[in-house]
């Protein structure tokens, strides 16, 4: 997903359409929930397949200010997961929303999406993307914006189903790390 630490764009896939390829199809659609703190050990599990995904290594102490900031009364940054029948989580997204200077509604950058290898290609990574478009809605925020590698085929042929590439390039300057 990310190439280096601190920019990271959303995926739902390995590297190919066939890694991670599911076992059996879920019974039933995923539940679209907040993160929780019972969801810690859930979580963390997802998040390090995400950085390992992206080949990124990240302090223990980015971490544990993620899950602090995901799970704080009134979260700057909202987790939500995505759980099968057993209510474990098998997909994690998280948004950003903030100020823009383009509009008075807030928006939203929709950081990091990732759904566990074992579990891709039934829909659960559509899910976490039609939940935060729903919450984006519901919060009247002006628009949900992310990225992903150029090469991931896989997660972008999702991506295309709800919206467009545009012409924009992103810089990044490097100030400090973590």
């Amino acid at each position: 997903m990310r190439a280096t630490a601190g920019t990271k764009p959303a995926t739902e896939t390995a590297s190919s359409a066939t890694a991670g390829a599911p076992t059996t199809a879920p019974t039933t659609a995923p539940t679209i929930r907040p993160v929780r703190a019972a969801d810690r050990a859930a979580w963390t599990r997802l998040w390090e397949g995400y950085l390992e995904f992206y080949g990124v290594e990240l302090s223990p102490a980015v971490t544990q200010t993620l899950w602090s900031r995901l799970t704080e009364p009134e979260p700057v940054v909202l987790g939500r997961v995505a759980c099968l029948g057993d209510d474990v989580p098998v997909g994690i997204v998280h948004l950003v929303p903030h100020k823009n200077t383009w509009s008075v509604r807030d928006i939203c950058y929709l950081e990091d999406l990732y759904v566990a290898p074992e579990q891709r290609g039934h829909g659960i990574g559509r899910a976490l993307l039609e939940a935060a478009l729903a919450e984006a809605k519901a919060r009247n925020w002006a628009r949900v914006y992310w990225m992903t590698q150029r090469d991931n085929a896989v997660a972008r042929k999702l991506y295309d189903r709800f919206a467009m590439v545009d012409d924009f390039v992103r810089y990044t300057v490097r100030l400090a790390q973590g």
